[in-house]
């Protein structure tokens, strides 16, 4: 029998969370930017899965942290918004991994960081929600690769939210779900359709108000979201989006309530947890896998260091890169692979 553990990598060349990470073509991990415990960065790194080593790369023109960056068709990143020293971001910058090198992009609308990034089916990449000048947005853009712009969506979200989630789903519409607003915690989501540029609300609410969550698209096309903060501290409760019938479902609870943390969908079809922050304020190292057969939650073996606001990549071999992420005043430098041994 395979045993799988969490086995530690090469180490960050700098200590950090609120950080990016992604997958390029060529099977590296990109990590972008975050937060030190003191300064907010512009240094970028990349870790190589052959010989488990991070070297450093081009650094961003703009320091930045609660931002998002997505991986375009052309396999460059769009680094988007966030907040620097100087306050709320609107300037975005594309990274192409040949050369290693930044470039300025068209400037966002609506400078805002919390706010999520989806590449939708057309290689556009749809920007939503998040805070800009002291005031939750319910403003959204889309990036346009070929010309390099940023087009502001006519209709407006119903909510103003930052700290949601949004996933692209099968049929190409983007589910928007949870996060905070100006009168507090968000239960209410949204579809945006790329088509029509229009949002419609899903039939039934998520049964728990959570921001800081996470969310998932499931190999049957159902979206698991997963903990985050709620009316009642950290939650455990974990729901299913059916898209078919545009409705919420409890599923099993997870173990360890939890925010802060990452869910990663396994090649087999699993989601695996890692870390967060529990009721108690305690920074969490256990990690456990959803299993959308039985909808039950089974725990595996622990990280090898407690960390919440890390990133989580499968790679292409189909392990799991843990990396960054803070444990109260310790800010993490380490990164962790989940493997079979």
């Amino acid at each position: 029998m395979l045993l799988l553990e969490w086995v530690n990598t090469g180490s960050l060349n700098s200590g950090r969370y609120y950080h990016t990470a992604s997958i390029l073509n060529n099977g590296k991990v990109l990590v972008t930017a975050g937060w030190d415990g003191s300064y907010t960065l512009n240094s970028v790194e990349l870790y190589d899965p052959s010989t488990g080593t991070w070297t450093t790369t081009g650094n961003l023109n703009n320091e930045r942290l609660w931002h998002t960056a997505s991986v375009l068709t052309n396999g460059k990143v769009l680094v988007t918004g966030g907040s620097g020293s100087g306050g709320f971001i609107s300037s975005s910058e594309l990274y192409e991994p040949s050369t290693s090198i930044w470039i300025t992009t068209g400037d966002l609308n609506n400078a805002r960081y919390g706010h999520t990034a989806s590449v939708l089916n057309d290689g556009t990449v749809f920007v939503a929600g998040g805070v800009g000048n002291g005031s939750i947005l319910n403003s959204a853009e889309l990036y346009n690769p070929s010309t390099e712009t940023w087009t502001t969506v006519t209709r407006k979200l119903d909510r103003a939210r930052q700290l949601h989630t949004a996933c692209v789903l099968i049929d190409g519409t983007v589910l928007v779900a949870g996060g905070q607003g100006k009168s507090g915690y968000i239960n209410t989501a949204e579809l945006y359709n790329p088509s029509t540029g229009t949002w419609t609300t899903t039939t039934y609410n998520l049964n728990y108000a959570r921001y800081w969550h996470t969310a998932s698209v499931l190999t049957n096309g159902k979206v698991l979201v997963i903990g985050g903060l709620g009316g009642d501290g950290v939650l455990s409760s974990a729901e299913l989006y059916d898209p078919s019938t545009r409705s919420w479902t409890i599923t099993g609870n997870l173990s360890y309530a939890r925010y802060g943390h990452t869910a990663s969908v396994l090649n087999d079809g699993r989601v695996l947890v890692t870390g967060g922050q529990d009721n108690s304020g305690i920074i969490l190292s256990t990690a456990e896998f959803y299993d959308s057969s039985t909808g039950i939650w089974t725990s595996t073996s622990n990280l090898n260091n407690t960390r919440q606001h890390h990133t989580a990549s499968v790679l292409t071999d189909g392990t799991l890169l843990v990396a960054g992420g803070n444990n109260h005043n310790h800010f993490r430098n380490g990164a962790e692979l989940y493997q079979r041994l």
